[in-house]
């Protein structure tokens, strides 16, 4: 590439056009197609007494918040961006989960968007002494990934490998309509700013 270059610009008397070009494209965006297992990530929790309700049961609302973390971590391996939340599906609470037990939460891209990213996300709880498991929740996120001034950038598709994948990322299609249906029966958005 021959740009010119205004040495006003540059940050360091030593820096050089080559690194003033090297930062330029470390700014534009990388939409290169990436796996699902790219933005694979798993957390785990213990439940500590804070955490919990007088029933020693942990409270919804701090769940909720590890399952927007584990979501995010999701997002922003995809995205490789600052990322927000912008949604959260349904979200059903199966199997109790008490102070001393641990929760791990696995998440995963289902499907890119434009500027955003359905993340699924499944929780589980494990006895800290038998490590016996159960499925606790299942929660679907859409995180918009967005630069450090907030404007949406846009996000890089994702590429499914397995029948499952594919299953996900059919499925988070039609998670999008019905909220796009509901959102447009509520009177949040009319059908010409779709």
């Amino acid at each position: 590439m021959n740009h010119s270059l205004n040495t006003s610009e540059l940050n360091h008397p030593a820096e050089s056009a080559e690194s003033v070009e090297n930062k330029a494209a470390q700014n534009s965006p990388d939409l290169t197609p990436r796996t699902v297992k790219v933005s694979a990530s798993e957390m785990v929790e213990l439940v500590l007494p804070n955490d919990a309700n007088p029933l020693n049961a942990l409270l919804g609302g701090r769940l909720m918040h590890w399952i927007d973390i584990a979501g995010a971590l999701a997002a922003h391996r995809h995205s490789r961006n600052y990322v927000v939340t912008a949604s959260t599906d349904h979200l059903d609470f199966l199997f109790p989960v008490h102070v001393g037990d641990l929760v791990i939460f696995k998440s995963s891209v289902n499907r890119v968007f434009r500027t955003s990213m359905e993340v699924g996300i499944k929780v589980w709880v494990e006895s800290y002494f038998t490590g016996e498991r159960h499925h606790v929740s299942s929660a679907y996120l859409t995180f918009v990934a967005v630069d450090r001034e907030g404007r949406k950038l846009m996000v890089p598709p994702v590429v499914t490998e397995t029948v499952e994948e594919r299953r996900r990322y059919e499925d988070a299609g039609h998670r999008r309509e019905l909220r796009r249906v509901e959102k447009q029966r509520k009177g949040l958005v009319s059908a010409a700013q779709e």
